[in-house]
């Protein structure tokens, strides 16, 4: 007998729980899937425990500096198990959460692996989910719903050949396990992800090398951030070298580590390190799911929707990593959400990655929403930027940290905001602003007429805002 439901969701990441709490609010009986725990790859693996990590390192590189704040200390060291103990109960706090809203919201749990069914005696489409456990004793559950949402995540990608042991060869899963810190580690990819560890790592003081195959590290950044990152890692002491490739063909690991050799400029170069980490990305998961007994389009190892997250089968619907874009926590629930409040009928706004910020929370921090400067140039605007230093914000000097600056890109005809950059102190709790003015399609001039506190990190935001006409008050 087939369970019947309004929706059932694949996956319980921050994409598949957050669509099924809202889906419950709009009195949907739902069902969630997930082999694993609930809270996915973010809670476990990804957002969470790596930002709890970041946020010990930066306690450490505060404390190392207490004496310029007139608290002296005279000693203190680095317990690495306590920060890994601090890291996992943050995560299992979180996850008794994500637990409890499941049963608040009424939403059935069913802890296995989600298969798409082709036209069946139960349905005349595509639609029906059978649900495999890993207990061959156990008989598959059939639901038949209205509407499917495929909320599968990613996981990471590796080079071609080249194995992860999560032991010697890391992604990003294990280093978040590592028991003890490694003396060296050379970090394959300079992203988002690379530039956290990276950051991470050197504030632990671990010898950091980043090879990244572009030809500058974050390359989905604005130029000006990106180059502002580069200095503030190698002023940590990270070495960073772009425009490089590594084969896998080229890794040999030893007792002593592991070493790589990458080519630039045709020149092979090698090096040694106690762990190599590979961070090239995530590959969403779209394998044994059944997409091929449906007419479910993918593209590039992702699944084709539209802009309320509807496949060519107009009642399954995906979001988050599965369709790649941004592949951030925060996109995938606001995907979630509104494939749940289109096949409502609610009539949400379409999703635009434009209106989604994206941060780094390495130390600089960065974020960022909107156009970038040069990709503003190429959709073919004329531009006016303004840029405004931390160097010159009285919060920033009283906290120890007048790094980085913030940049706004501007519609040089119509002053409407394309785009906000910012690196610095806090920047990744500042960027909504930013976002909520991209939302209400402000210009720069009425960001600037915002009237922000004093003293505080975000004067630095009105201060850019009046520099993209010339106007900024303190300079910059």
């Amino acid at each position: 007998m087939a369970l019947e439901y309004d929706l059932v969701i694949l996956g319980a990441g921050t994409g598949g729980y957050v669509a099924a709490v809202r889906a419950s609010q709009l009195g949907m009986n739902v069902a969630v899937i997930e082999k694993g725990k609930l809270g996915g790859t973010c809670l476990h693996h990804g957002c969470i425990p790596s930002k709890s990590l970041l946020r010990s390192a930066e306690v450490y590189q505060t404390v190392k500096s207490a004496s310029g704040f007139g608290v002296d200390i005279d000693s203190f060291q680095l317990n690495y198990q306590q920060v890994q103990a601090r890291k996992e109960q943050i995560v299992e706090q979180l996850y008794s959460g994500v637990q409890h809203l499941m049963k608040k919201g009424g939403i059935d749990v069913y802890y296995g692996r989600g298969r798409i069914l082709g036209p069946s005696i139960f349905s005349p489409s595509a639609g029906t989910i059978s649900v495999e456990y890993d207990d061959d004793t156990k008989e598959n559950d059939m639901l038949l719903p209205t509407n499917v949402l495929i909320a599968t995540g990613s996981r990471p990608k590796t080079l071609k050949g080249l194995e992860l042991d999560e032991t010697t060869i890391l992604s990003s899963d294990g280093a978040l396990e590592m028991a003890d810190l490694p003396a060296s580690i050379t970090i394959v990819g300079g992203g988002v992800i690379g530039v956290e560890w990276a950051s991470m790592l050197a504030d632990f003081e671990v010898d950091v090398t980043v090879v990244e195959y572009a030809e500058r590290i974050l390359p989905g950044e604005d130029d000006e951030i990106a180059a502002e990152m580069r200095r503030a890692l190698k002023k940590k002491g990270v070495r960073i070298v772009t425009s490089a490739s590594v084969s896998a063909e080229n890794t040999e690991t030893s007792e002593d580590g592991v070493t790589v050799t990458y080519e630039k400029q045709g020149e092979p170069h090698r090096i040694s390190s106690e762990k190599l980490l590979i961070s090239v990305g995530r590959r969403a998961n779209l394998t044994d799911i059944g997409l091929e007994n449906t007419d479910i389009k993918t593209a590039d190892g992702v699944i084709a929707v539209n802009e309320f997250g509807q496949t060519k089968e107009a009642h399954i619907y995906a979001a988050g990593d599965a369709v790649g874009g941004l592949q951030l926590a925060h996109a995938a629930s606001h995907e979630g959400i509104t494939a749940v409040e289109h096949m409502a009928g609610l009539n949400p706004r379409p999703v635009k990655e434009e209106m989604i910020a994206k941060c780094v929370y390495s130390s600089p921090e960065a974020a960022s929403v909107g156009l970038t400067e040069k990709a503003a140039v190429n959709a073919g605007y004329q531009v006016k930027t303004g840029t405004f230093s931390f160097k010159a914000i009285g919060k920033a000097l009283v906290l120890g940290d007048t790094s980085g600056f913030v940049k706004f890109v501007s519609d040089e005809e119509t002053s409407d905001l394309l785009g906000v950059h910012m690196i610095g102190p806090h920047v990744t709790d500042m960027i909504s602003e930013a976002a909520l003015a991209k939302v209400l399609d402000a210009a720069d001039w009425e960001v600037a007429e915002t009237v922000h506190p004093h003293p505080s990190l975000s004067e630095a935001i009105g201060e850019a805002a009046l520099a993209v006409d010339g106007k900024a008050v303190h300079g910059g």
